[in-house]
């Protein structure tokens, strides 16, 4: 009879403790179900299987739509004066290019959740109970919403009714002499709120609190990573973008880069997508600060970086931040979310 040696013994039994992990690991994350049938019948059961290959548990969920009723959906009738779809077949949303109906009644099954962070610091407090009023008459209207409003005046905040389904929570922020450091500081916020809510929400939006709603924004908003169109050079080409320039900065885009130019006052998307945003655009932002620099329009610049390379899976038009001194081009059926007409000389500490 052969003996195994100690180190055929030890080399054996490391192999089998590898194999034994990855079966663990492709059960827990992957899944397939296979139907078959039982004793001649058409009776089917399900069972598990490893297959590698499989998309894991977290990913996006399927949409179902057996029982809607709803316009048979046209792909030779529809918006001809906008794109509607990038370069990297992501969609571009355009009123026209969607079916409220059926979105929300594909979705409203899923019970999903919607955090929103509004920064109301300073003065900007005055422009918060237009932003809840409106809110509550367009944003996501019948789904669970939850605002996280930022202030440093939270003895300030406005008592809104919320519909069902529907809260408010106020956060104390320190104030700031400098509305540069008020911009630069949200997405350290928005990284920190997300990694307490990791398990309790499925999407959010970052919005400007000097804006309000005129119009829906509902699902077809909803994406991985969700940016949304400057108003201001949606017409301009890119050498035109207010992108930070200087090669120093971690912010920097070239004249030859970049595809639009987004806002920093919206954007959102999966939880774990705006977080992995969130946290590059802090880490450059910081390193931008260790080196004496700070990008031309703070966290904006550098949202426009990350978005320039991590490409959104969702683009929302300038409907969805128009802004109130603009006259409507004609390309713009509806303003859905625009900022207000205002004086910064009055309202921003430094200006």
């Amino acid at each position: 009879m052969r003996v195994m040696s100690g180190k055929t013994v030890t080399a054996t039994l490391l192999l089998l403790s590898f194999l034994l992990l990855g079966v663990l690991y492709c059960y827990q994350n992957y899944r397939v179900s296979v139907s078959f049938e039982l004793n001649d019948s058409r009776q089917t059961d399900s069972v598990c299987v490893c297959v590698c290959d499989v998309l894991p548990l977290s990913e996006e969920f399927h949409l179902e739509a057996e029982h809607l009723r709803y316009q048979q959906p046209s792909i030779l009738i529809g918006r001809t004066d906008v794109v509607t779809v990038t370069p990297w077949l992501a969609p571009v949303v355009w009123d026209g290019t969607f079916d409220p109906v059926l979105l929300d009644g594909l979705y409203r099954p899923r019970n999903i959740s919607v955090a929103v962070t509004v920064f109301a610091v300073g003065k900007y407090i005055r422009f918060l109970e237009a932003f809840l009023l409106t809110a509550e008459q367009h944003f996501f209207v019948g789904f669970n919403v939850h605002v996280y409003i930022f202030t440093d005046r939270p003895n300030e905040v406005p008592r809104v009714h919320m519909a069902p389904g529907r809260q408010v929570t106020v956060r104390s922020v320190p104030s700031s002499r400098r509305w540069q450091e008020i911009s630069a500081r949200r997405m350290e916020l928005i990284q920190t709120l997300i990694e307490e809510l990791r398990n309790h929400k499925d999407y959010i939006f970052c919005l400007d609190v000097d804006s309000r709603f005129h119009g829906r924004w509902g699902t077809e908003s909803l994406g991985g990573l969700v940016g949304v169109i400057h108003p201001g050079y949606y017409r301009d080409q890119r050498t035109k973008f207010p992108y930070e320039r200087r090669p120093e900065s971690r912010a920097y885009l070239a004249p030859e880069d970049g595809d639009f130019y987004y806002c920093g006052g919206a954007f959102g998307g999966r939880l774990q997508e705006v977080h992995l945003m969130a946290k590059t655009c802090r880490q450059d932002f910081e390193a931008d600060a260790r080196g004496g620099i700070e990008a031309a329009w703070q966290e904006e610049s550098h949202l426009n970086r990350y978005m320039w390379i991590h490409k959104p899976t969702k683009v929302l038009s300038p409907e969805y931040l128009w802004q109130d001194f603009k006259s409507r081009e004609p390309e713009i059926r509806l303003v859905r979310f625009s900022g207000v007409a205002k004086n910064y000389a009055e309202i921003r500490p430094n200006t």
